[in-house]
């Protein structure tokens, strides 16, 4: 299956989340079925990440959004399953610090963002800035409504730095939602998960899912393309994101970088030391 050209949100594109299945798992019936295809690509990311850092001249932001118990967790414990911890690193976009608020909305976002050689990815990120900022109206309306342009115009920057962008939407339905919730309650080392606003922000649903909807319409671009996971099935998930983190991390052309020293010197030396004796 071509993963990116299935949820991909097209420029320009209007979805509909409520049209999207988030149960959908395509040609696999089950975890068991698709763990040889999920281990490929987690082998294929290993081997690309490691071209990445080596060559470091291009680098790989990776953009996870999601209501409640999405799913951004467990995404970034699998990819990490792929990738060397010194190539990477993950920023979580939590409430504003007083020097955050101090800046412009996308100055911290700005001081995450990937160095050449680096993936790094974001729990939560700038779009904050248009969801629950909008949803709960911290701002205005006038305030809110300018800022998909200069989340583009960032990106862009970002972009023209060769750095590749992908963003990933997580879609649960509200009764995955809702059973995750138990899960929690049910599982003493998730109780530190729990938040007075899980069952709080379910009532504002509808009012999030129009956000997403302007957001992926207005931010989806051919440079930094939204993608639209079904999210229902965890090893779905984390199959759709891999392959298209994958095949994303082959068109990026990396190579490993031509050695710094002369190399028949060194030789001669490793000959010379493998013979002296102490």
């Amino acid at each position: 299956m071509n993963y990116r050209k299935r949820f991909i949100v097209e420029p320009g594109a209007k979805p509909r989340l409520a049209k999207i299945d988030p149960s959908y798992r395509g040609k696999h019936e089950s975890e068991e079925t698709a763990l040889p295809e999920i281990a490929k690509e987690v082998a294929r990311i290993d081997r690309l990440q490691y071209l990445l850092y080596a060559d470091a001249s291009q680098s790989l932001l990776i953009v996870l959004q999601a209501l409640d118990a999405g799913g951004k967790d467990g995404v970034i414990r699998h990819l990490f399953t792929g990738m060397n911890p010194q190539g990477t690193r993950v920023f979580g976009f939590k409430q504003p610090t007083p020097a955050e608020l101090a800046h412009d909305f996308l100055w911290r976002a700005h001081a995450h963002a990937p160095g050449h050689g680096e993936v790094v990815i974001f729990n939560r990120s700038h779009y904050e800035d248009v969801l629950v900022v909008r949803v709960h109206k911290l701002v205005p309306r006038s305030v809110w409504s300018k800022r998909y342009e200069l989340i583009n115009d960032f990106e862009r920057i970002l972009t023209a730095n060769r750095t590749r962008i992908l963003k990933f939407h997580l879609h649960i339905s509200p009764q995955e939602q809702l059973a995750r919730f138990k899960q929690r309650l049910d599982d003493p080392a998730r109780h530190w998960k729990i938040s007075e606003s899980d069952y709080s922000e379910r009532e504002l649903w509808p009012k999030y899912l129009e956000a997403y909807e302007e957001a992926l319409a207005l931010t989806s671009t051919e440079r930094a393309p939204w993608y639209v996971i079904p999210s229902n099935h965890k090893w779905f998930r984390n199959l759709a994101i891999s392959n298209i983190v994958a095949d994303t991390m082959e068109e990026m052309g990396l190579k490993l970088p031509p050695a710094h020293v002369d190399l028949k010197q060194i030789c001669r030396r490793y000959h010379a030391a493998e013979h002296k004796s102490f």
